[in-house]
């Protein structure tokens, strides 16, 4: 085969250090297009990007040229010192981790809605008990005593 053909979907989430509520209404509206803009500049064309107070989403096709690993460590270093250039943000920090889904083309569109109600969902989960649900929808084991670094 002389193609490499690749579709890799996957849904990112990372938190604030210590969860803390840095992202308001304001500030996600700057937020979220500059993480737009990393992900194109990586070829990891998003399809939506959203969160909550504490907490980003991003659902994106992952490029075959970038690991997943190098393409989180570029958008939170980056996007990290975007929000501590922001006058009231100096102390602003990402959680060390983060949560990384496959997405299958049928799920696609669940995923979307999933990301673009954020606001629906906390008004009855916190972030923690959304992302315990999800790892654990998603069969991925888990170390509470680790998670929330």
């Amino acid at each position: 085969m002389g193609q490499s053909l690749v579709k890799n979907y996957v849904h990112v989430i990372f938190a604030t250090k210590g969860r803390k509520s840095f992202i308001s209404a304001d500030i996600s509206n700057k937020l979220f297009p500059y993480l737009n803009g990393i992900c194109n500049n990586l070829n990891c064309h998003p399809l939506l990007i959203g969160g909550h107070v504490n907490h980003v989403h991003i659902l994106c096709h992952l490029s075959k040229n970038v690991a997943l690993s190098k393409f989180i460590e570029q958008l939170k270093s980056s996007s990290s010192r975007w929000l501590k250039a922001q006058e009231e943000l100096t102390d602003f920090s990402w959680q060390n981790g983060y949560s990384a889904f496959s997405v299958n083309n049928r799920g696609l569109n669940h995923v979307r809605e999933y990301i673009a109600n954020q606001h629906v969902h906390h008004r009855r989960l916190t972030y923690e008990e959304e992302l315990r649900t999800l790892l654990i929808e998603n069969e991925l084991p888990f170390d509470e005593r680790f998670l929330w670094d």
